[in-house]
C-alpha cells in the first residue's frame, strides 16, 4: 500500500513538474522577435517609445515605462503590463493601437515566454561559428561531400529524394558558366580531358577551370557591383573617372585567390598598411567608388559626406549583411543599432583626405616603362644642370621623386593634406569651396609636409584673382601663434596670371609648411585666388629657366601617368571631429563621438581605432557574419539564390537560412580551415552532388518544393546580362580574351549618351576591343549600356547585393536585333555553312551543338530548317524609314534563332 501512494506522489511531482516546465523553451529571436517586429516595433523601437517603452534592447525592455510600471516582469506574465494591455477590452487601452490586434496564440506564446524567465537570446546571425558534425543520411552512396549530408538531411524531412546527375555535357557547361562566366572551350576540353569525357573527370575540369584567368573576371563581375564600380563619377554631371585599375586589381586578386582576409583589409586600409605598395593603395579605390558631384553651386562638403555615409552603409551590407543606413536618422527600427553607433561607425571613415572635388585628388599615377624613361632622361639633364638635385634618389616612390626634382616648387598634387581646397589634376589650386552662406567663416588650408627651409627667404606666387579680398598666410608645422608671412592678393593688373613676391625672414630646418586662405570679404567671386604654383626663393631669387623648363617637361610626363583615385587619411593637424547629426542632418552637430562598433557585433570587446583595426575587426575569428555573408554571396552565385534569399539583410526583417546549419559549415570551415580560400569554396561547392543534379522537375517536386528551397534538383537560372553577351560572342568564336585594360566602347544606339557638359563621346571601335567580355565595357552611371540594362544589370550607383531578374519583351528586341548579336550570328551562320558542307540538317546540328554543347532533336532540326527557306524566299519590297533594307544571310537567320533559344540563355 506504501508503494502505491508513493508511486501515485512520484507521478503527481512529474505531472506538476511538466506543468511548470511550460513545454518546450521558447527562443526570444526565433519566436518572439518576429511576432514583435511585426506587430510592436513601429511604436515601441528604434524610430519611436511611446510610453517611454521599446523592445529593441532588453535593458530598455525591461526598465520601468512612462507610468512607472514594468512591462515585462520575467517569470509573471499577470505582472507585465505588456500581457495586460494586448489583452485589455478597452480600444483606447489595448496594444496595439496601430495595426492588427494580437490574436490569442500569440498572447499565449508572449505569455510563455514571459513565464519561462524572458530570456533575450541573440539573433541567429550574431551567434558564434562554432565547428560541428554534418547530420548522419541514409543515402550514402549518393553523399560526395558534407554539403549533401546536410541537404539529404532536410530533404528527407519534406519527403523528397535528389535528382540524378546532370548528363555530362550539362554538367560541363554549367560548371563553366557557373566558374568562369563563359561557356566551356571544347577544343581546350578536348586537349585537357581527351575527346571521351567521363564523370570521373569532372575534378579535373574543375581545377582547369578555377585556373582560367576568365575566374577572376567572373567573380569580378559579382564583387563590382558590391563595390559600386564604375568608369563615371555619377550625379548629374556624371564626368568620366579613372579607376579601372582598381577593376583590374580585383580581377587579379580572385585569380591569384587572394584569402578574403587579406582581400578585405588591402580595400579597406591598404593605404594603412606599413609601407604599402602601388597595388595595396589601387586596392582602396574600392570606396573611391563613391560618386562625386562637379555642378556648379553645390556644397562640397554636402556631397563629401554623403560619400563617408555611402562607405559606411556599402561596407555593412557587404561584409555584415545588415540594413544599416536607416541608423543615419533614427537607432535601427528592429535590429539592436543605437543612432550613436552609426556616427561611431562614421568616424572610421570621416578623416580621409578625398573631398567631393574634379581632379580625384588624392590618387595614384602610375607610368608606362616609355614615359619612366623620358622622366629618368629629365632628371639627368636637371642634375646636370643644377648639383642641388644630385640627392635625390634615382629609385623609390615616383611622386616623391619628381616631388624633390621640382623643389622648390610648390603644386597642390603634391601636397601632404588640404581642406577646402580646389586641386586640380594640373597641380594648381584655388580656395573656390563654394558656400555663398558662409564663405568668409570657412577654413581653407594646403599642408606640405618634411619642406627643407634652408636659405629660404621669400614666397613667390602664381596667381589670379577677381579682386582685392584674398589673403594667404604662411604657418610652419602647426596653426598656434602668428603666420610668419601674410601676403594680400592684389588683383592683376592685366587681369590674367601673374607672379607676387613676398620677402619673409630667412628659415632654416625641416618644417610643415601651411598655407592658410581667408577669404576677408566672404565673397566668393573678389575673395578667391587661383594658383598655379608657390615657388620657395633662396637667396629671394626664383629657380633657373632653363631647370624650370625641364621641370615642366618632367611634371608634364609625370601627369600624363594612369590616374587612379586611392584612400588617404588626413594628418593629425587637420583631423576632422566626428559628430552625430540630428536626424541624420549633416548640418545639426549633436555630441561628438570616438570611432567604434556596435556592441552586439563586438562581443569580446575588441579594440577597434582605426580604419585598419576595423578592417581587420571584420575579418576577426570573434566576428561570425562576415563568413556567413560571403559564403551566402559565393552559393547564390552558383545557384542562383542563397541559403538566406536577402543578402544585404541578415537581420530579425531578413530572410530566415533554408539551411541554417549548412550555413554556418562552410563559413567556419571557409574562416578556418580553408583559410578563406574563395576558390576552395567554390570548388567544395560544385563537386557536391547537390550542384550536379539533373535541373528536370517532376510536377511532385514542383508542387513540394517550387523554389527549390530544398535543392532537390538543379536549379535552372537565366545568365546574367554580361553572360548573354559574353556567350553569343564566344560560341560565334569573335570573343577577344584579353584580360584587363582600359573599358571599351562596343556599338549602342545613337544617341543614348547625351553630352552636356564635356566633349566626352561614346566612340565605338571598329576593332577588336568591340568584342571585348562585357565586364570591360564603360559603365557610365547615367546612362549605363542599354542591351545589359535590359537585362537587369544595375547602374551602380549604389551597393547592389542582388540583381533583379525581369523577363520583358525589351530582352527579345535585344537579342534579335542589338548590333553584337547581329555580328555573333552572322559569324555562327558562317560556321554552320562551312562545316554543314551543303547539307543543311548537318549545318544546323553543327551551329546547335556548338551553341548548346548538346544535338537538336529531329523536330528542332525541322522547324530550324523551315525558318531557313523562309527567310531565302523572295520578299515583297518593304518601305523603310530609314531608307534601306537590310535582309540577312538564311543561315545568320537560323543562327540568330538559336541564339534566342531559352535554352541558351539558361544555365540547366
Amino acid at each position: 500500500m506504501r508503494n502505491r501512494r508513493l508511486i501515485w506522489l512520484v507521478l503527481f511531482i512529474l505531472i506538476l513538474m511538466g506543468a511548470c516546465s511550460d513545454g518546450d523553451p521558447i527562443s526570444y529571436s526565433d519566436d518572439i522577435k518576429p511576432l514583435l517586429n511585426k506587430k510592436c516595433l513601429r511604436c515601441h523601437g528604434g524610430i519611436r517609445s511611446l510610453g517611454g517603452f521599446s523592445l529593441l534592447f532588453p535593458e530598455q525592455a525591461l526598465a520601468p515605462t512612462e507610468s512607472g510600471k514594468l512591462a515585462i516582469v520575467p517569470g509573471k506574465p499577470a505582472a507585465s503590463e505588456l500581457i495586460a494591455r494586448v489583452k485589455h477590452h478597452d480600444p483606447d487601452l489595448v496594444m496595439p493601437q496601430e495595426g492588427t490586434l494580437l490574436t490569442k496564440d500569440e498572447i499565449a506564446l508572449l505569455e510563455k515566454w514571459i513565464r519561462q524567465g524572458a530570456e533575450f537570446d541573440k539573433h541567429w546571425s550574431y551567434r558564434p561559428l562554432l565547428p560541428s558534425p554534418p547530420p548522419s543520411v541514409k543515402m550514402n552512396d549518393w553523399v560526395k561531400n558534407d554539403i549533401d549530408r546536410y541537404i539529404l538531411d532536410r530533404m528527407s524531412k519534406t519527403g523528397l529524394t535528389p535528382n540524378e546527375t546532370a548528363d555530362l555535357s550539362t554538367l560541363v557547361r554549367r560548371l563553366s558558366f557557373d566558374i568562369t562566366g563563359l561557356p566551356p572551350d571544347v577544343q581546350h576540353l578536348h586537349t585537357l580531358v581527351g575527346n571521351d569525357w567521363a564523370k570521373e573527370q569532372i575534378e579535373t575540369i574543375i581545377d582547369d577551370l578555377l585556373a582560367s584567368p576568365h575566374y577572376g573576371e567572373h567573380l569580378a563581375a559579382l564583387w563590382l557591383d558590391l563595390a559600386r564600380y564604375a568608369d563615371s563619377n555619377g550625379y548629374e554631371k556624371d564626368m568620366s573617372r579613372s579607376i579601372w585599375r582598381y577593376r583590374d586589381w580585383v580581377i587579379d586578386a580572385f585569380n591569384a585567390d587572394m584569402p578574403f582576409d587579406q582581400f578585405t583589409i588591402e580595400q579597406l586600409a591598404g593605404d594603412l598598411l606599413p609601407d604599402p605598395d602601388k597595388e595595396q593603395l589601387i586596392a582602396t579605390a574600392f570606396h573611391r567608388n563613391t560618386m562625386t558631384n562637379t555642378e556648379g553651386g553645390t556644397e562640397d562638403e554636402e556631397f563629401r559626406t554623403m560619400s563617408v555615409l555611402d562607405r559606411v552603409n556599402s561596407t555593412f551590407e557587404l561584409w555584415q549583411g545588415t540594413t544599416i543606413s536607416c541608423v543615419q536618422c533614427h537607432s535601427h527600427p528592429y535590429d539592436p543599432f543605437k543612432h550613436e553607433d552609426y556616427y561611431r561607425l562614421v568616424a572610421y571613415f570621416n578623416n580621409t583626405q578625398d573631398a567631393d572635388i574634379d581632379s580625384e585628388y588624392p590618387y595614384l599615377l602610375e607610368h608606362s616603362d616609355s614615359i619612366k624613361a623620358r622622366m629618368d632622361e629629365r632628371a639627368l639633364e636637371i642634375h646636370q644642370l643644377d648639383s642641388r638635385y644630385l640627392g635625390v634618389k634615382s629609385s623609390g616612390d615616383t611622386k616623391e621623386k619628381v616631388r624633390q626634382l621640382v623643389f622648390p616648387r610648390l603644386f597642390g598634387d603634391f601636397a601632404d593634406d588640404f581642406q577646402s581646397v580646389l586641386i586640380n589634376s594640373g597641380g594648381g589650386f584655388n580656395n573656390s569651396a563654394y558656400n555663398a552662406n558662409n564663405q568668409k567663416n570657412k577654413q581653407y588650408y594646403l599642408v606640405f609636409s618634411d619642406i627643407d627651409l634652408d636659405d629660404i627667404d621669400g614666397i613667390r606666387y602664381h596667381y589670379f584673382s577677381r579682386g582685392d579680398d584674398a589673403l594667404i598666410e604662411v604657418y610652419l608645422d602647426n596653426l598656434e601663434g602668428e603666420p610668419v608671412l601674410q601676403t594680400k592678393m592684389i588683383e592683376p593688373a592685366k587681369k590674367d596670371w601673374d607672379w607676387l613676391t613676398t620677402s619673409m625672414m630667412p628659415q632654416s630646418g625641416t618644417h610643415d609648411l601651411i598655407f592658410h586662405f581667408v577669404n576677408t570679404s566672404g565673397d566668393f567671386r573678389t575673395g578667391v585666388v587661383d594658383l598655379k604654383e608657390v615657388e620657395l626663393l633662396r637667396n629671394n631669387k626664383p629657380l633657373d629657366t632653363k631647370v624650370r623648363s625641364l621641370q615642366d617637361s618632367l611634371l608634364r610626363l609625370y601627369r600624363s601617368g594612369i590616374l587612379t583615385p586611392v584612400m588617404k587619411d588626413r594628418t593629425d593637424l587637420l583631423s576632422r571631429q566626428t559628430h552625430v547629426f540630428d536626424r541624420g542632418n549633416y548640418l545639426v552637430k549633436g555630441d561628438e563621438v570616438r570611432a567604434g562598433v556596435p556592441q552586439i557585433l563586438n562581443q569580446n570587446n575588441a579594440e577597434v581605432n582605426d580604419r585598419l583595426d576595423f578592417a581587420r575587426w571584420l575579418v576577426r575569428e570573434d566576428n561570425p557574419l562576415t563568413a556567413r555573408v560571403m559564403v551566402n554571396r559565393i552559393w547564390s552565385h552558383i545557384f542562383g539564390e542563397g541559403l538566406v534569399s536577402t543578402p544585404e539583410d541578415f537581420g530579425t526583417q531578413g530572410a530566415l537560412p533554408t539551411h541554417p546549419e549548412l550555413l554556418d559549415y562552410l563559413a567556419y570551415h571557409f574562416s578556418h580551415d580553408w583559410n578563406w580560400s574563395v576558390k576552395r569554396l567554390v570548388k567544395e561547392i560544385v563537386l557536391s552532388a547537390t550542384y550536379q543534379q539533373s535541373s528536370k522537375a517532376s510536377p511532385e517536386k514542383l508542387e513540394l518544393d517550387p523554389y527549390n528551397e530544398y535543392y532537390s534538383r538543379g536549379n535552372r537560372v537565366r545568365l546574367s546580362a554580361e553572360q548573354i553577351r559574353d556567350q553569343a560572342l564566344a560560341i560565334s568564336d569573335l570573343l577577344n580574351p584579353k584580360i584587363g585594360g582600359k573599358s571599351v566602347m562596343p556599338p549602342q544606339p545613337d544617341g543614348v549618351w547625351q553630352v552636356v557638359y564635356n566633349s566626352d563621346t561614346w566612340e565605338a571601335k571598329k576593332t577588336e576591343d568591340k568584342y571585348r567580355r562585357g565586364l570591360y565595357t564603360f559603365w557610365k552611371r547615367t546612362t549605363p549600356y542599354p542591351s545589359m540594362t535590359a537585362f537587369d544589370s544595375p547602374s551602380r550607383e549604389f551597393c547592389v547585393s542582388k540583381r533583379i531578374r525581369t523577363t520583358t519583351p525589351l530582352q527579345a528586341l535585344v537579342t534579335l536585333n542589338d548590333t553584337v548579336y547581329i555580328e555573333a550570328a552572322q559569324a555562327l551562320g558562317a560556321f554552320m555553312e562551312k562545316t554543314g558542307k551543303e547539307n543543311l540538317q548537318e549545318a544546323i546540328k553543327k551551329g546547335f551543338h556548338k551553341a548548346l554543347l548538346v544535338d537538336p532533336d529531329q523536330q528542332t532540326v525541322e522547324v530550324l530548317e523551315k525558318l531557313f527557306y523562309q527567310a531565302n524566299a523572295p520578299r515583297p519590297q518593304l518601305v523603310s524609314l530609314r531608307q534601306e533594307t537590310i535582309k540577312l544571310d538564311p543561315y545568320t537567320v537560323v543562327a540568330n534563332a538559336i541564339m534566342n533559344l531559352d535554352a541558351f540563355l539558361t544555365k540547366s
